[in-house]
């Protein structure tokens, strides 16, 4: 605790006096902290302050260096008298050991217990340097890949298996997967996929190696790997905990499991594939897939975020996401049920999979090999007197017809659909055989979406291209010639691992469907005529979207033409 004008202020105070919060702002923390959280906690997850601007502060307070992420060693020669789990969790780093104690960084120098349990594990004076808790696990991060990478898996796993085919009987191949270096592999690779916000993680083997790669962003991303003598044994670890037959190699499977990493449960969706080189596995880190359920962190501008509220306060009706796979509808479409999960509310949803668990919300996941169907399931909700209904996807005419007579008799229903842009969402659902006078009278709101990669605010540039000749031709009228003579350029530092982006946002457009829209609908009408009409009426496109984006600094020309270039 410091002083100030020889009273001691607590940090709240200290914040508040130099304008950084508001009294609101306190007031939001007062009633986390009553739930249990600390006050850097509450601080953290409300997103009150930059988190460098967060970490000035509290070294201000507590009278401590400040310590920049490039300031952090490239390795640590202290690493190892801790564990990884305890450095994640506890946000804490050994920097070095001097004759004075050992240098830590921390990003809540408030919490006492943690540097107490440094204090008494080393025996030895702690002294406390203060940084951003990503600085920190980027630092971690760095370091136990380097120890993994130089672990000597394949000595402990030879001195235990025989690598030649005759290796191959089941039950072996059990006790292998069992074994401490495959356990030990799999659970890093997992949790370094968990710490690296990676979505996705693919295991392929290929001839003489085995190819390990993490979706980051979007983006593919190669990982160290190990010996292709371990492919088996990796693949049967993760058959055996996700529940998979690991005798079966024939066929394709899926399943799912749930871990704790570092003090984290965490979900996974597994499916693995044979090939011609073995089976291939692909993991999906739905923890990591989840994001904030909030719209305009999802990258929705204030426009358009207003009519989205306004349709989902409608009491009946059809409300639609549309984009290709990996677009963000998932994640779009359970914001919106959150915004609605009020208890005078009944929702109901059928998904495949379930990958938002909400609380207060009746969720169904469909399983089509018992009959359990998103149109069978759809119909028995009818009968459970629900106010809003949620269906995973309109796959068949069926499943959209039952929707649109659910969406006229007094239900919001809500779902998504594979087309490129919102306008097409139309022509879609009449080529299924929707009647063009029942789409008409249900349909709402459609909101197309595409995912940017953001720009790493660590290492991002001014770039001398111009977005209006950097994008494509086709934009919104009002921002054709508009634009600030530069955009932002994609650098990379190590914040981003040199890719010069971190995390995504949506590319969105939203068609309010009026009087205007509804008089299109007809047979014959095409996704032009009526996204013309709608950006007539005030829509933006997801070019314009990204154009904007790109002027704000949030992208780059070539992430809105990467995704948006067909559009």
């Amino acid at each position: 605790m410091t002083t100030m004008s020889g009273t001691e202020v607590a940090f709240d105070e200290f914040l508040l006096n130099r304008r950084l919060v508001s009294r609101d702002d306190l007031d939001k923390l007062s009633d986390l902290r009553k739930e249990g959280s600390s006050l850097y906690s509450a601080l953290t997850r409300m997103s009150v302050l930059p988190p460098q601007e967060l970490a000035k502060s509290l070294a201000d307070f507590y009278g401590i260096s400040f310590l920049a992420g490039h300031e952090f060693p490239k390795s640590s020669q202290v690493i190892g008298s801790f564990s990884f789990p305890f450095l994640r969790d506890k946000k804490v780093f050994p920097i070095s050991e001097t004759r004075d104690g050992i240098i830590v960084a921390v990003a809540d120098p408030g919490d006492t217990d943690t540097i107490d349990a440094l204090r008494f594990s080393t025996d030895c004076p702690i002294i406390l340097r203060v940084a951003t808790a990503d600085d920190i696990d980027i630092a971690i991060e760095r370091t136990a890949r380097s120890a993994a990478t130089s672990g000597d898996w394949t000595g402990t796993l030879g001195a235990g298996s025989n690598t030649e085919e005759t290796s191959d009987a089941v039950e072996h191949l059990r006790d292998v997967a069992l074994g401490t270096p495959v356990v030990r592999f799999v659970n890093q690779l997992i949790a370094d996929a968990l710490h690296s916000r990676a979505t996705d993680i693919h295991i392929e083997p290929f001839e003489g190696r085995i190819a390990i790669r993490m979706r980051i962003d979007g983006m593919l991303r190669d990982v160290p790997t190990v010996p292709v003598n371990m492919a088996k044994a990796i693949v049967s670890r993760i058959k055996i905990l996700s529940g998979l037959n690991i005798a079966e190699r024939r066929l394709p499977q899926d399943g799912r499991a749930r871990l704790r990493i570092d003090t984290h449960l965490l979900d996974l969706r597994v499916a693995t594939m044979p090939t011609i080189r073995g089976e291939a596995v692909a993991i999906r880190l739905l923890d990591n897939v989840r994001r904030a359920l909030d719209l305009s962190k999802l990258g929705f501008s204030d426009a358009n975020q207003s009519v989205i509220r306004k349709h989902l306060s409608a009491p009946y009706g059809l409300f639609l996401v549309s984009g290709p796979t990996g677009s963000g509808k998932t994640t779009t479409l359970a914001t919106a049920l959150s915004m609605l999960n009020e208890t005078h509310r009944k929702i109901l949803t059928i998904e495949d999979p379930i990958e938002y668990e909400i609380q207060g919300v009746n969720q169904t996941q469909a399983k089509p090999a018992i009959g359990l169907t998103f149109a069978s399931t759809l119909r028995s909700f009818l009968r459970h007197d629900p106010d809003v209904i949620m269906v995973g996807e309109m796959r068949d005419s069926e499943t959209a017809d039952i929707a649109i007579h659910a969406a006229l008799t007094g239900h919001l229903v809500l779902s998504t659909l594979h087309t490129n842009t919102a306008a097409g969402a139309v022509p879609r659902l009449l080529d299924m055989g929707v009647e063009p006078y029942l789409l008409a009278s249900s349909l709402r709101c459609v909101i197309g979406q595409r995912l940017v990669r953001v720009l790493c605010p660590h290492c991002k540039e001014r770039s001398t291209e111009a977005p209006a000749s950097a994008l494509v031709e086709r934009t919104a009228p009002e921002t054709v010639g508009k634009g600030p003579s530069a955009v932002w350029r994609a650098v990379g530092c190590e914040q981003c691992c040199g890719t010069g982006y971190n995390d995504r946002i949506c590319l969105s457009e939203v068609l309010d469907v009026g009087d205007e829209i509804r008089r299109l609908i007809r047979p014959g009408t095409t996704a032009v005529d009526i996204e013309q009409a709608a950006v007539r009426l005030g829509m933006t496109t997801m070019i314009a979207d990204g154009y904007r984006k790109c002027s704000a600094g949030d992208t780059t020309p070539e992430e809105v033409r990467r995704v948006a270039l067909d559009i």
